[in-house]
């Protein structure tokens, strides 16, 4: 397990689907800018790369993934990572595995692996509804499991994610964990009950954000707009906003507020949207896929 000095530990993927993609593409992006100034891993030592893994930076060819098939590993390859259809061979390179599989196969992934895990091993789950009690029955005692949920915008670096921790992961984990994750966005440790929640809120948020931009769009379409410069507009308008959001660390009623003028056009737009229901509406699909999270978890 130890690395050498021409090869610095990696980061290895089990499962090589889009959120896969999406963590490797934000991890790798975040490397680019210290490489280029450093150059490559066979230019320093050993220690100094695996401190620029603690720091978030990992170059292509030191993330090795795994995959039945090539239907998704070229994907990977086309990045620059180290492919194989061994799972077991990435833990026996890999010190911290990310598990990225559907979650229905992933008991059977953990079994398969259980043998080559040792306790130097990081073990994270990205699959909805697989408990960490669960990973920890499947794998050998006091392995150290995570649980991370994250959602489509890592693979801009602009993701929304949480993290929980397993019994036998310490803070040291963590800190490494989440340095890692902030590659892609923000990641913050939260109370395993809330995972679900933000699978709800963040990960299927994404469709209901997109949803919301489509018609935000199509209203102008149909008021005479083109197609391409309202859709253009409509994510710009999301962008600027939630940027807004979290520089001034407003609630949102308050930068409603701030658009709002006495019999403007603003407030008329609101009362349409409270008479269509779209408040309830936002509250039951947050609701409604928390609890389908949640049914997976029981599953």
């Amino acid at each position: 397990m130890a690395a050498t000095k021409s090869e610095p530990r990696r980061v290895g993927f089990v499962g090589a689907g889009r959120m896969a993609e999406a963590i490797a593409q934000g991890l790798i992006r975040a490397a680019s800018a210290l490489l280029s100034e450093m150059g490559s891993y066979e230019d320093i030592r050993e220690e100094e790369a695996w401190h620029c893994v603690l720091k978030s930076k990992v170059e292509a060819k030191q993330v090795l993934a795994s995959a039945p098939t090539d239907k998704n590993l070229c994907h990977l390859r086309a990045l620059g990572c180290q492919t194989t259809h061994s799972n077991q061979e990435v833990l026996q390179n890999c010190q911290l595995v990310i598990f990225a599989t559907k979650p229905q196969v992933l008991p059977a992934v953990l079994a398969e692996v259980a043998p080559v895990v040792t306790t130097e091993h990081i073990i994270v789950s990205v699959a909805a509804g697989i408990s960490l009690s669960s990973m920890e029955e499947l794998l050998p005692p006091n392995t150290r499991v995570f649980r991370v949920s994250p959602n489509l915008p890592c693979v801009v670096q602009e993701g929304a994610m949480v993290m929980t921790r397993g019994h036998h992961a310490g803070d040291d984990d963590a800190e490494l964990l989440q340095n890692l994750l902030e590659a892609c966005g923000q990641c913050i440790e939260v109370p395993e009950s809330y995972v679900d929640i933000h699978t709800g809120l963040s990960g299927s948020g994404v469709a209901f954000v997109c949803t919301f931009s489509e018609a935000l769009a199509e209203g102008a379409i149909k008021m005479g707009m083109p197609s391409d410069l309202a859709h253009r507009i409509a994510a710009q308008t999301l962008l600027g906003t939630a940027k807004m959001l979290q520089q001034e660390g407003k609630h949102p009623a308050q930068l409603r507020t701030d658009v709002l003028t006495p019999a403007g056009t603003t407030i008329h737009g609101l009362h349409a949207l409270e008479q269509g229901g779209f408040r309830a509406a936002t509250m039951s699909a947050v609701e409604a896929a928390t609890c389908r999270a949640k049914e997976l978890s029981k599953k």
